[in-house]
This record gives C-alpha cells, sequence and structure tokens, in this order.
C-alpha cells in the first residue's frame, strides 16, 4: 500500500503542468524579426541548496527559438531512425536513445562554448551531434562503418569529438563523473577560464566514485560541473525504490546544487549559465535537470513493464520539450505551423539522406583491430593464439 501510494506520488509529479506558467514579454520590439530580444519566465522556479538560484527570467531570440525548435527536431527524428535500423539488424548491440531529453544538451549548448568540456554516459548520440557532430558519423558509427566518429569501432556507448571538448559516452555506469572531474582539474591547472559538464542518471548517482570525485573536486575547487539528467528511471527501477533520498541535487552536501525543470530548455539554458559563472568562481556545482526518456532504457527494454503508457503520454502531452518551443512560437508570431511542419519535413529528408551516405561507408578493416591501443613507434607486438600465424607489429 505503502509502495503504491509513492509510485503514484512519483508519477504525479512527472506530469507537472506548465501552461499556467509560462510567460513572455518583448523587451524591444513586437515585431518578430530574429534580432529583437525576447525575454521569457521559465515554466517553473528554480530550487537551490547551497546557494542562490538564477533568475526565471530569460533572454533569447526568435532567431534562438527556431534554432531550438529545428536542432530538437533533428534529433528526435535521429532518434526514431536508429530504432528502425536497430529493429533492422544494421544497429548491433547496446543503443540507448535520447528522445524526450533532447532540451537537456540543446540548453546546455546554448549557455557555453566548445572550450568547455562535456563528458557523458552511454545515452550520448544526440551530445555528439549538438557538440558539432554530424548524422552521417553518428549512423555510421552506429552501424559499425569507417565514416563514424570513432571509425566504426565504439558504436552506440562510444562516441567521442575531441576538437569540440566531448570526451565521450562510456559505458561504465558512473566512470565517466571522475574522468570529468579530471579535466576539470587540467582546466583549472592551465587557467583557461572553462567548466566540465559531467553528465550522469539518476541510476549513477548511488556510485561511489561520484562521491569520491566530488570531495577532491570540492577540496580543490575545481570548476566541474555535475549533471543529473533525473529521467526517474535507472533501467527498469524507479528512483523512489532505488534512492532514499532522490533529491540528488542536494546530495552534495557541502556543495551547492540546483534543481531545474530538464524539460524546459530555456530553464536549462538558464542553469547552465548560472553554473559555469559559479564553478569558476566558487568550485564544483550539481544540477538535477528533470527529464524524461519516451524510450526504455535501451532497445532491449520496451518500456511498459515499470511504468504504464498513460505516464509516457502523459509527459507527452503535458511536458515535451519540442512541443513547449512550439508553442511559444506560434502563440507570439515567430513562425507559421506550415513553416514548422516544413521544418520537420526537412529534418525527416536529412536523416534519411545521412542514413543512405553512412550505408554506403565501408566497415572497417580487420587490422584496425589492432589501432588505437598502445601508443604508437614502440614495436609492440599483438599475437592471435598462434603466435606463428597470427603476429603483427603494431605502428
Amino acid at each position: 500500500m505503502a509502495l503504491s501510494r509513492l509510485a503514484s506520488s512519483s508519477r504525479s509529479n512527472l506530469l507537472k503542468p506548465i501552461s499556467l506558467a509560462l510567460s513572455l514579454r518583448r523587451s524591444i520590439s513586437s515585431s518578430p524579426d530574429d534580432s529583437s530580444t525576447l525575454t521569457i519566465e521559465t515554466s517553473l522556479p528554480f530550487t537551490a541548496h547551497n546557494c542562490d538560484t538564477p533568475s526565471r527570467s530569460v533572454d533569447t531570440s526568435p532567431k534562438e527559438l527556431m534554432s531550438f525548435f529545428r536542432d530538437m527536431a533533428l534529433m528526435r527524428r535521429m532518434e526514431i531512425a536508429a530504432d528502425s535500423l536497430y529493429k533492422s539488424k544494421l544497429i548491433r548491440g547496446f543503443c540507448h536513445l535520447y528522445d524526450g531529453q533532447e532540451a537537456v544538451c540543446i540548453g546546455m549548448e546554448a549557455a557555453i562554448t566548445k572550450k568547455d568540456c562535456i563528458i557523458t554516459s552511454y545515452r550520448d548520440h544526440c551530445t555528439f551531434l549538438g557538440r558539432g557532430g554530424t548524422l552521417v558519423q553518428v549512423f555510421a558509427e552506429l552501424m559499425g562503418r569507417q565514416a563514424g566518429c570513432a571509425k566504426g569501432k565504439g558504436g552506440s556507448m562510444h562516441f567521442y569529438k575531441k576538437d569540440a571538448g566531448f570526451y565521450g559516452g562510456h559505458g561504465i555506469v558512473g566512470a565517466q563523473i571522475p574522468l570529468g572531474c579530471g579535466l576539470a582539474f587540467a582546466q583549472k591547472y592551465s587557467k583557461d577560464g572553462n567548466v566540465t559538464f559531467a553528465l550522469y542518471g539518476d541510476g549513477a548517482a548511488n556510485q561511489g566514485q561520484l562521491f569520491e570525485a566530488l570531495n577532491i573536486a570540492a577540496l580543490l575547487d575545481l570548476p566541474a560541473i555535475l549533471v543529473c539528467e533525473n529521467n526517474h528511471y535507472g533501467m527498469g527501477t524507479a528512483e523512489w525504490r532505488a534512492a532514499k533520498s532522490p533529491a540528488y541535487y542536494k546530495r552534495g552536501d557541502y556543495v551547492a546544487g540546483l534543481k531545474v525543470d530538464g524539460m524546459d530548455v530555456l530553464a536549462v539554458k538558464q542553469a547552465c549559465k548560472f553554473a559555469k559563472e559559479y564553478a569558476l568562481k566558487k568550485g564544483p556545482i550539481i544540477l538535477e535537470l528533470d527529464t524524461y526518456r519516451y524510450h526504455g532504457h535501451s532497445m532491449s527494454d520496451p518500456g511498459s513493464t515499470y511504468r504504464t503508457r498513460d505516464e509516457v503520454s502523459g509527459v507527452r502531452q503535458e511536458r515535451d520539450p519540442i512541443e513547449r518551443v512550439r508553442k511559444l512560437l506560434l502563440s507570439h508570431d515567430i513562425a507559421a505551423e506550415k513553416e514548422l511542419k516544413d521544418i520537420e519535413k526537412e529534418v525527416r529528408k536529412e536523416v534519411d539522406e545521412a542514413i543512405a551516405t553512412a550505408k554506403e561507408s565501408p566497415m572497417p578493416d580487420p587490422s584496425e583491430l589492432f589501432t588505437n591501443i598502445y601508443v604508437k613507434g614502440l614495436g609492440v607486438e599483438a599475437c592471435g593464439v598462434d603466435r606463428k600465424e597470427n603476429k603483427v607489429t603494431l605502428p
């Protein structure tokens, strides 16, 4: 009985309506030209722990809102296409989709630069795209082709783009957090004025390595921002069943924290901007982004055994990040319905073309099994079971 009451309470929190909380005022012009500044109030207030809260009034522009809509629509379409490719057995192995959580990476990118670092878990396709990766690189990597961002050797869980400060998806739960704090250590050491965002899910929030890394980050005042993407289910386990205290933004105790509506792209933007300024001055901070995934944990999880279809559809209707931006664009005459439909058609075509191109990329040469393992030029030998027949000196 007690468990059912808790579950009911948890589900109701997922469906908080935003219509009454949303307001907008134009601070420059009543015409929706690209250069005008819009000030939009976030759908829900921020909740803080050991720090001030950022302003709920977020400055944006028609151009930025249109880019938010297009970029999130592109990510949504990309993930839906990945679902189809997986079911067609063109993608093998693990595959964790991000649809529903697009506002997190889009809002984050709007607040930072490519000199800031991001490191995340295995749900990494959209984060890679947000860092400047291409659709062809995404689909080629998913299908294990040479044109992939990791030359087809990483697959879904190991996207990477060092030149844009993206240090990858990581398959070991929570392992990216201490690595992210290491990146922040390097940034502080070099005094470059940048920060690192280390993303993890609510399922990883109970990992011991999180608290060990956070302790050192706090001792050294590292510019590390630990981002808990709380989609409310660690695999198939609801947060209230796994965490005695699911207020993840308070988990740092002595470290500041901020709870954010992760389905509101402007709230994410504002929170990440605040967190970057805070971390550069005072050290680490935790952001808990309240979000939701529409797919199951991975493609092997139907996502329907531990939550109801009504719950998923309810979040889609009340909190979907793309629909929120669509309503803003329409209600304030920034775009017409047909224009937005045309964008969605363009996005669909763009994804289809990228898939076709990725399919033409060849599989990696078998010799690639021996590359990217050891430092070059050391004359290291790799052998098979039979040293005489299967032996190679690595470059």
